[in-house]
């Protein structure tokens, strides 16, 4: 399969499998990466991860976003997908891709803000010292917006039904549990932050009121940034003198040079410059000067 091809597949796959193809990808560099020069992957990840240190962040504002697409472990990234996976179908079965999009990013930026929030301000966290990295937040975000948008929806799960909300609601109590437990406190309130903005967000869109408008506006600033400038469409030119043609012969002469002068521009205006031979472009030169 060529590269072309590839390129063809990502872009038809969906907004779900792109998410999951760029962090199994990210993910898979780092592997080879730490294993071909020898460096830690926390070396080699260190500008992408989220510091919990405010003057860190300072110097490295885009890892707000960037670590959500950074995992270590092969077990974190695998259950971080399958609920992407899983729960992905449900909003996109309503609304557009980018506001799929918005939503992820969304979750994982207000989970990294409270990271940070809670290591510099809550007593709890006090002299503790670490990193953020992981798609938790933005998945939590995306599972708690449908919970939140259409908490009566359901799914199947072998061989019965549970509602979205239901599903939230364990998730939710599993976070706060483990957040008694020194042993992943960061993690868990970087899940609380995208799971009460996926909710927050689902709860009012329901109502009408669209939270994420203004970052999808962002975005689409953004992504117009990266897109090549289209050529301005190529104008034909007619050129008219006023001259007194004195006889008929003249008159013709002139016609049959302006429905070929004509001729030509169509043929640029259809197939670029490059497609004239050799006597076209002496000929339109010639006219031209004329």
């Amino acid at each position: 399969m060529t590269i072309n091809e590839l390129k063809y597949k990502y872009k038809t796959s969906g907004i779900v499998i792109q998410l999951i193809v760029v962090n199994v990808a990210v993910f898979l560099i780092l592997q080879l990466c730490s294993l071909i020069f020898g460096v830690e992957k926390e070396t080699l990840a260190s500008w992408f991860v989220l510091p919990e240190d405010l003057g860190d962040l300072i110097l490295q504002p885009w890892s707000l976003i960037t670590y959500a697409f950074v995992h270590f472990g092969f077990m974190h990234l695998l259950f971080n997908m399958l609920w992407l996976y899983v729960f992905g179908p449900f909003i996109l079965n309503l609304f557009q891709p980018k506001r799929f999009l918005t939503i992820y990013l969304l979750g994982a930026l207000c989970g990294g803000l409270l990271y940070v929030f809670a290591y510099n301000v809550l007593p709890i966290f006090q002299g503790q010292y670490g990193y953020l990295l992981g798609a938790s937040a933005g998945v939590r975000a995306i599972v708690f917006f449908i919970a939140g948008y259409s908490p009566n929806m359901q799914m199947r799960i072998f061989t019965f039904n549970i509602k979205l909300w239901h599903i939230a609601a364990v998730l939710f109590a599993l976070d706060v549990l483990q957040l008694m437990s020194p042993g992943n406190r960061g993690g868990m309130i970087a899940h609380i932050g995208g799971a009460a903005l996926g909710y927050f967000y689902g709860t009012q869109l329901a109502k009408g009121n669209d939270i994420g408008s203004w970052f999808e506006k962002w975005i689409d600033g953004v992504s117009n940034m990266f897109k090549p400038k289209k050529e301005k469409p190529f104008k034909k030119v007619h050129k008219t003198r006023k001259t007194t043609l004195k006889n008929s012969a003249v008159k013709n002469n002139k016609t049959e040079r302006q429905l070929k002068v004509d001729a030509i521009l169509d043929k640029i205006g259809k197939s670029g410059y490059e497609s004239l031979s050799k006597d076209e472009k002496d000929f339109l030169f010639k006219a031209g000067n004329e």
